[in-house]
């Protein structure tokens, strides 16, 4: 997600997945490297160029390594909230909730999206883990709950401010005459679209802190639909360099990083994924641990990092205190191209969690000064709702 971010060049290289847009990446010069089991983009004419043009223009992710899954049965909602600690019972049709999904122990199995789309629960896990994910779900679901693992399908997340008007282009169409266009959704709206005839799943979410959309099609659409959209002067297709860079300064979590199964939600600095209702009423994986660091609060907790100097901390580097013991680790990092200087994030112990607290990392031997510093580091740009507008 050579270190680029959550890019891991030494994943195996043998049997790698293709998804449905390879041969279209690499016709457009994407330089191509293992990641999730998949050949992937990681970069076009460079991550910092591809980086600043998100944050100015809009970009085209393709992120279909992701395991997009659809939950049905009775009480769907119900039924899962025996693993998610959020409230998925009270999610109206067409509107989407980021949640955890949780081991007995209240550790973090991976982080995901919710949508209620009015005939069942559309759910996107992360690429590393969903086969672990599914087979997670499998065995706590009852046997009424089907899963179908939606494998001939892509998708694609178009991110920045001109992602509206870019999107609006295209001609895509409401289901239905009377339903809102692809443009009126809101930050965390859902809803189905046709588009030349082709049926698409899009949401307003995304990981880069800019407003955007994520937009599921059909596999043997793929190519004509990014094509459509890499033909607007406002879009440019972006690797997964720059998708982490992106999210960094969003001061987004990446699971496999900031995320893992030996730490609970609290430490991670996702309490609001904890709905009003399941911290009063429990019943969720891992929920008297969980409770219990919401109460008392956390041994560690994940903070923002602005970091002296020029030369960026990456993951694995630790944080040590003034007799040089390691008392934290650095599970991100990075140069920021919108801030031109290195930012990262670190689990500290909590009593150090605070905004303008100095500490010693070290990184191969040499000790780099940086200051506890208030995330996101790059103001985020959803297209939220107006006061007043039900959602």
């Amino acid at each position: 997600m050579s270190h680029l971010g959550f890019v891991t060049m030494d994943e195996n290289t043998e049997n790698l997945g293709l998804l449905p847009l390879n041969n279209w990446h690499i016709a457009r010069g994407g330089r191509m490297v293992p990641f999730a089991g998949y050949s992937m983009p990681v970069q076009y004419e460079g991550i910092m160029a591809e980086h600043l043009w998100v944050r100015e223009n809009a970009g085209l992710f393709d992120v279909s390594h992701m395991g997009q899954l659809q939950l049905s049965g009775p009480d769907v909602a119900a039924k899962l909230e025996a693993i998610l600690p959020g409230d998925i019972s009270a999610l109206k049709a067409g509107k989407m909730r980021y949640s955890l999904l949780l081991n007995n122990d209240g550790g973090i199995l991976d982080d995901l999206m919710v949508t209620n789309t009015g005939h069942n629960l559309y759910m996107v896990v992360n690429g590393a883990v969903k086969h672990g994910d599914i087979a997670y779900l499998r065995k706590k679901l009852p046997e009424d709950i089907k899963i179908n693992h939606m494998t001939d399908a892509a998708l694609l997340a178009l991110q920045g401010p001109k992602a509206a008007a870019a999107i609006e282009k295209l001609g895509i169409m409401p289901l239905q005459p009377d339903w809102p266009q692809v443009t009126d959704l809101y930050f965390m709206d859902a809803a189905p679209f046709m588009w030349n005839g082709v049926a698409l799943g899009i949401s307003r979410s995304g990981y880069t802190g800019e407003d955007g959309f994520e937009i599921s099609i059909p596999a043997e659409h793929a190519m004509e639909f990014a094509d459509a959209l890499c033909a607007l002067d406002e879009v440019k297709p972006i690797g997964l360099g720059a998708r982490d860079s992106l999210r960094l300064e969003a001061g987004l979590p990446l699971y496999g990083h900031d995320m893992n199964p030996e730490i609970l939600p609290v430490s991670a600095d996702l309490s609001f994924a904890i709905s009003k209702k399941r911290r009063e009423e429990g019943g969720f994986s891992g929920a008297e641990k969980i409770l219990n660091e919401l109460e008392n609060g956390p041994v560690k907790k994940r903070v923002g990092l602005s970091i002296d100097g020029r030369q960026p901390v990456r993951e694995g580097a630790v944080v040590v205190n003034g007799n040089g013991a390691i008392i934290g680790n650095v599970t991100s990092g990075g140069f920021s191209p919108s801030l031109g200087r290195p930012i990262a994030m670190a689990y500290v112990p909590t009593e150090l969690a605070v905004e303008g607290q100095e500490i010693i990392l070290e990184q191969r031997g040499k000790k780099i000064p940086a200051t506890i510093t208030k995330m996101p580091f790059v103001p985020q740009n959803y297209h939220r709702a107006p006061r007043g507008v039900s959602k």
